[in-house]
């Protein structure tokens, strides 16, 4: 009886995708006005949807909420309410400043993603004692909207195909997005770089809050049916993740991650892209560059002459692995993942 219940939601879910997917692509080639990116982003939201009506009956959890020297416990709603949901219950600062939460003292948690049951939490800023793992986060969240921001920099004249992104090294100097342009020989001028610094700085402005949705491969792969690189990743991910690919949404950007990132794009503050590197790969295609950045949270400040350094030292090629052909690079096994595995 269980086997047949299982079969039935499955083929609910492949008949859901389907007709999905065929409303989106039908729409964008009759009046050829829907972008991709707007296609990815009516699928992200029938899928929150969907997960959402899934859950049923809403069962209550205790979260216990560590701040400061003191600790509150609320009622939340399991698989709905998140951390930041929780941050509403103390003051806005909590809220605005955390980067990401912490679970059972062991598990770091997206702000923004729904908690499975009950827990103690903590919030992480940038400025607790040991900011290890709030670099890591912040630096992985640098290179997703890196990507984003030359997404949308050269959509109207190039052909751009989001790569992917190596695992957060803060000690690199740079964070990294490697994408494949339709332009032979680009070397980028001064006041190209700039522009694209500006373009991701306005971006981060806007304040838009990075949501999470963990969804199966075979949505997955609807979703970036368009990209080569991400649908030949998406089998790999999903295995190594209990069959589930985490997306990540900051505005009309939607890409895939380990996760976590920080809460919003607004806690970004001196940002810089400071390098375009055209890498030696065998990809098929148009040529693959490395984009290069540095940044600092907006409640860091630092003198321009410090700022200035971390600036030269991220304009030398980031020395994260090189994808190539006969691999299949992502963020879980790119050459640094594995040196600290």
């Amino acid at each position: 009886m269980n086997s047949k219940i299982t079969l039935s939601t499955s083929k609910m879910y492949s008949l859901f995708v389907r007709s999905r997917l065929n409303k989106c692509t039908n729409k964008r080639f009759l009046g050829n006005l829907q972008s991709e990116s707007t296609r990815q982003n009516e699928l992200f939201d029938l899928e929150k949807k969907r997960q959402r009506e899934e859950i049923g009956r809403i069962d209550k959890i205790e979260v216990e909420v560590q701040c400061k020297s003191e600790s509150k416990t609320y009622v939340m709603n399991k698989l709905i309410s998140t951390p930041y949901d929780c941050a509403r219950h103390l003051n806005e600062t909590i809220m605005n400043k955390t980067a990401v939460a912490l679970i059972n003292g062991e598990t770091l948690w997206h702000m923004h993603k729904p908690l499975p049951d009950s827990c103690k939490l903590e919030f992480l800023d940038y400025k607790v004692s040991q900011p290890g793992q709030v670099n890591k986060a912040f630096w992985r969240t640098c290179s997703f909207l890196l990507g984003a921001v030359a997404s949308n920099a050269f959509k109207d004249k190039v052909d751009v195909q989001l790569h992917s992104f190596p695992i957060p090294n803060v000690k690199s100097g740079s964070f990294v997005y490697d994408i494949q342009l339709s332009l032979d020989n680009w070397v980028p001028t001064s006041s190209e770089l700039r522009v694209l610094s500006m373009e991701m700085i306005k971006f981060c402005q806007q304040a838009h809050p990075i949501e999470c949705l963990d969804v199966t491969a075979d949505f997955a792969l609807v979703l970036f049916k368009e990209n080569p690189h991400k649908t030949m990743q998406i089998p790999d991910i999903a295995a190594n993740n209990n069959g589930k690919v985490t997306l990540f949404r900051a505005g009309p950007n939607v890409d895939i991650s380990k996760g976590p990132m920080i809460a919003n794009t607004n806690q970004l503050g001196r940002t810089t892209v400071t390098n375009v590197i055209k890498l030696d790969t065998d990809i098929k295609g148009s040529p693959v560059y490395r984009f290069q950045g540095v940044a600092l949270p907006s409640s860091i400040v630092l003198n321009h002459f410090a700022y200035g350094l971390l600036e030269e030292r991220a304009k030398n090629l980031n020395s994260a692995r090189i994808p190539g052909s006969q691999d299949v690079t992502t963020e879980d096994n790119s050459f640094m993942a594995q040196a600290t595995n």
